[in-house]
């Protein structure tokens, strides 16, 4: 009777990690832009066939950028495009900071692709517009990728 307590206790830890781990983070003010980045970064690299990962980016798109892309289903048609697409379950990344002013800051991004090709974005991180959250920061550009050489 003790054990079956402990594996429901088990199953019962499971699932809610499981299902904290599953809600996507939120913009807020507490978040620096690098946190914004690596948030981005991180979910894009560990997308998965709900397109979670495209998701979670959507959330940090700066609100006047959703105006251009449109809806989600239009940002995650772009994503999947050429231009993004290495960011998509990539290898790794790395984050180094070019320039920051108080509400702008330019980070060089170094993306290690699937099939292990090198790609440099450049990433801006601003300050929100809207009323929401003014002292959130969200990406407002990313940058066509750079190919460093790669050869086939």
């Amino acid at each position: 009777n003790m054990e079956l307590k402990k594996i429901l206790i088990f199953i019962i830890i499971f699932f809610v990690s499981a299902q904290a781990n599953a809600e996507l983070i939120k913009p807020n003010k507490k978040l620096d832009p690098y946190d914004v980045v690596k948030i981005q970064l991180e979910a894009l690299k560990n997308n998965d066939s709900q397109d979670k990962g495209i998701r979670q980016t959507w959330l940090f798109a700066h609100p006047d950028n959703k105006r251009v892309t449109g809806p989600f289903d239009r940002f995650r048609i772009m994503i999947y495009g050429e231009q993004y697409k290495y960011l998509i379950n990539h290898s790794s990344h790395k984050i180094k900071l070019i320039t920051n002013s108080p509400n702008t800051y330019v980070y060089r991004i170094e993306i290690l692709s699937e099939n292990k090709k090198l790609f440099i974005y450049e990433w801006h991180v601003q300050k929100g517009s809207d009323d929401n959250c003014k002292k959130c920061w969200f990406t407002s550009a990313v940058s066509i990728p750079f190919d460093q050489g790669n050869t086939i």
